[in-house]
């Protein structure tokens, strides 16, 4: 059973979707994206997405006006675009060029949210010197972690943010990126149904005890099968997708309260404050307490 403390914090970010998804099925409506505009400039703007289609709710087709970056907060979903077919999970990015048509689906769970920044064609060129994205996603690893928490926090916590510096830092951080990585591959049906399985009980309870073992007997595979189909499906492995949402609700924590490191480290899932200390250092280039000091 998660503690008091972690249950409510855990509420902050996945609250509004699990009471959009709680008013959705009392009524018997078709789901739904809500948007709330959080912020906006001159060729930008930033929203807080709550969607609550679920594996009944036939996808559409739907075009990006300009270009898109939608930083997964919570929940999961599949992505279909002409650079790739992709499972969307929290900690990683849905990317889209101008004019390039799209679906979202949500063939095996319900709901998610996301914090979308739209840029305008021009805006953006100038800042990443005209390049395009060459894959639709990018999965949640460490050069996107400071910046994610960033505007998870500001959205779903109200954290006092720059949303205009944030904007900037996202769209060079996803073009230097995507340009070091190849197009996206076909994935398996029945491995993303498992791996989205996995990822949405690991999102219940991220400070869980958690192992390779675990998730494949779970999954019903030998973790050699279970390790292979979470990467291809992610992008990264499950001790990494698992550190990092251990590593990224600590920073919110960080951000949004004033408990003690070591209140946060434990509630995180660590085992002591040294080795959260040493990870926190890792994934966010400063220590936990220099994070809260240059972040507020």
């Amino acid at each position: 059973m998660l503690s008091a403390s972690r249950a409510n914090f855990l509420g902050k970010i996945a609250g509004d979707l699990e009471r959009a998804l709680t008013r959705q099925a009392g009524t018997g409506s078709a789901g739904r994206a809500q948007e709330r505009r959080v912020a906006q400039g001159e060729g930008w703007s930033v929203s807080d997405v709550i969607c609550t289609s679920g594996p009944h709710d036939r996808p559409f087709e739907e075009q990006h006006e300009g270009v898109s970056i939608a930083v997964v907060a919570a929940g999961t979903f599949q992505y279909r675009s002409p650079l790739g077919r992709d499972m969307l999970t929290p900690g990683s990015l849905l990317l889209g060029n101008p004019g390039q048509c799209f679906e979202c689906g949500h063939e095996h769970a319900a709901g998610d949210r996301c914090i979308a920044f739209k840029y305008a064609p021009e805006f953006f060129d100038a800042i990443t010197g005209g390049r395009a994205f060459r894959r639709s996603h990018l999965p949640p690893v460490r050069e996107l972690s400071r910046v994610v928490a960033r505007a998870a926090a500001g959205a779903a916590l109200g954290a006092d943010v720059s949303w205009e510096e944030t904007a900037v830092d996202l769209a060079v951080a996803a073009t230097d990126l995507t340009s070091d990585r190849v197009a996206s591959r076909s994935i398996p049906v029945g491995a993303m149904r498992r791996v989205t399985d996995s990822v949405r009980r690991i999102e219940a309870d991220p400070a869980g005890a958690w192992s390779l073992s675990r998730l494949a007997s779970e999954a019903g595979q030998s973790p050699f099968q279970y390790l292979r189909a979470f990467q291809q499906v992610t992008g990264v492995t499950p001790h990494q997708f698992v550190l990092r949402a251990r590593l990224r609700g600590a920073a919110l924590r960080l951000l949004s309260g004033d408990e003690k490191v070591i209140e946060v480290a434990l509630g995180a899932g660590f085992g002591d404050v040294s080795n959260f200390n040493a990870a926190f250092k890792r994934e966010f280039g400063v220590n936990p307490r220099a994070y809260r000091r240059t972040s507020r």
